[in-house]
């Protein structure tokens, strides 16, 4: 396919379309969700936790949750205590915590992935230089932007996804394809202002005005996490 960018290590293309039809030439995927689920992952995992992605926002995860032996979050962001999709809840997650994260966006995509038996990892922010630099030596990498969705269900990329999936890829050795390098150069600008850009994007806009600002400003961190979460035997653990 001409589309697959297989001449070059790094690529970079969007959502779950990217994961199937550029993933089966790959050696390994990195999804970048940062409003909010890999921003969640790497916060869990920072703390020595596990994550453990669901695909569907039902009565289903509750017994997957059950089987699996593990605490389910729930799928909406809430004021009210618990875990959720809102990254700030889980920064009293326990050490050692296995917790069933459903998210049809970022999670769903990385259940996919999985699918192609490579190594999925979850990037934002926080960790984009440790994931970069993990995949030193890696084959070819493909680094996908999740975006979000439109009220009619088509994809919206999304900025905030873009300016991770290049922060990733401005880390990573090796040739870049076209649509990868441009996600690294619009990271590079965006960089000296990255907190404003991602607070005022539209993805931003939305959850300040829902009342979730502190989620945004701790997804706005910029490489403060070392931690570089795989996903094995179904749950994103520290690589």
């Amino acid at each position: 396919m001409s589309f697959d960018q297989s001449a070059f290590r790094v690529c970079c293309e969007w959502g779950r379309a990217a994961v199937r039809h550029l993933g089966p030439h790959v050696d390994a995927v990195v999804v970048v969700d940062v409003l909010s689920f890999t921003t969640c992952v790497d916060v869990a995992v920072s703390r020595g936790a596990a994550v453990l992605p669901y695909r569907w926002r039902d009565d289903s995860a509750a017994a997957f949750a059950r089987e699996q032996g593990a605490v389910l979050a729930s799928h909406e962001r809430r004021f009210t205590d618990g875990f959720s999709l809102s990254p700030s809840s889980l920064l009293t997650l326990p050490v050692g915590e296995r917790l069933v994260l459903p998210s049809p966006n970022g999670g769903a995509l990385c259940a996919d992935a999985a699918e192609l038996r490579v190594p999925v990892y979850a990037a934002c922010l926080r960790n984009a230089r440790a994931v970069g630099e993990h995949l030193h030596g890696m084959g070819r990498v493909l680094v996908v932007p999740a975006g979000e969705r439109w009220p009619n269900g088509t994809l919206r990329p999304a900025l905030e996804d873009w300016l991770g999936a290049g922060a990733v890829i401005d880390a990573l050795r090796g040739d870049r394809s076209p649509e990868a390098e441009a996600s690294a150069q619009a990271f590079r600008a965006a960089r000296p202002d990255l907190t404003r850009i991602v607070r005022e994007c539209s993805s931003g806009v939305e959850l300040i005005e829902r009342g979730f600002g502190v989620d945004v400003e701790l997804a706005a961190q910029l490489n403060v996490s070392r931690a570089v979460p795989v996903l094995r035997d179904g749950e994103f653990v520290a690589a």
